[in-house]
């Protein structure tokens, strides 16, 4: 058997950050076919799960880009990997430094999440704290508040492109930490920047997921530098034709355009799905 994992934002989502009619009825096909899928993504559970919970996601899912591995069947993370302390210290000296927000992601007792920031700097910075409420309905406290026994995930930022790049350049010295960054939306000539634990990878993720559930083959579908380590990692990745070019060059194939149900439309033709739809 084989497993496939999509990417969401940019990937199986469309511009609207939803599931497309087609793709629902795809995914609902897919099941019926006992086709195993599962999501890697850079976003939280509580980002993603109403989102997923009426399309047969059943097995475990990759949430902050290898962070964590949520199991349904459970109602648990299996798989944690956080930052350390003073993981945590460079990386909020390289954000500060630049005169940048950072947001420190945390996983507390009892499975609660909570998003920490310093005071916001400007307008953009405001923006990304609402679009973090709205999209994974996980509080926004201040900094002094964090609690020492709360596990940080990840430090995210949003700033003008040189920023942003100088911060990458830091973070690229330290042994233990990975960043993803790319361009944001909020601002042009913005970008965001997202810093984990090099073990926190979906390339690492995906390897899990594979030996737990003892399947031979991965298909992978992504669109960003994050989904890189996961098209390493399968045997065959798919990059929608929005992706950045890079990414377009090290899949195995370009498909359609994630805002006309590109992946859908390749797996309905790959699974031979146009019988159930």
């Amino acid at each position: 058997m084989e497993l496939i994992v999509f990417d969401l934002d940019g990937t199986l989502l469309d511009a609207k950050g939803q599931l497309s009619g087609f793709t629902r009825e795809t995914l609902k096909a897919l099941a019926a076919r006992n086709v195993a899928y599962t999501v890697a993504t850079g976003r939280t559970l509580h980002a993603a799960r109403d989102l997923l919970a009426p399309h047969g996601f059943r097995l475990p899912q990759v949430y902050k880009n290898g962070v964590m591995i949520w199991d349904p069947e459970r109602d648990a993370y299996s798989h944690q990997n956080y930052l350390a302390l003073d993981e945590v210290e460079h990386v909020l000296t390289a954000v500060l430094a630049q005169d940048v927000t950072p947001f420190v992601f945390t996983l507390e007792p009892g499975n609660r999440h909570a998003i920490y920031h310093p005071p916001l700097q400007n307008e953009i910075e405001g923006k990304l704290a609402q679009a973090f409420v709205k999209r994974s309905e996980v509080k926004i406290r201040p900094a002094a508040e964090l609690p020492a026994d709360a596990e940080i995930t990840n430090i995210s930022a949003l700033g003008p492109g040189p920023a942003i790049d100088r911060i990458a350049a830091l973070i690229a010295g330290e042994p233990h930490l990975v960043a993803y960054a790319g361009e944001a939306w909020e601002g042009e000539g913005w970008r965001w920047i997202d810093i984990h634990h090099t073990d926190a990878s979906k390339g690492a993720a995906v390897g899990t997921l594979r030996a737990q559930l003892g399947l031979e083959r991965v298909v992978c579908f992504g669109d960003s530098d994050n989904d890189l380590s996961m098209f390493a990692a399968a045997d065959e990745s798919y990059a929608p034709a929005n992706a950045a070019e890079h990414v377009k060059q090290a899949a195995t194939a370009v498909i359609g355009h994630h805002d006309e149900d590109g992946i859908a439309r390749f797996l309905q033709e790959r699974c031979r799905l146009g019988s159930e739809l």
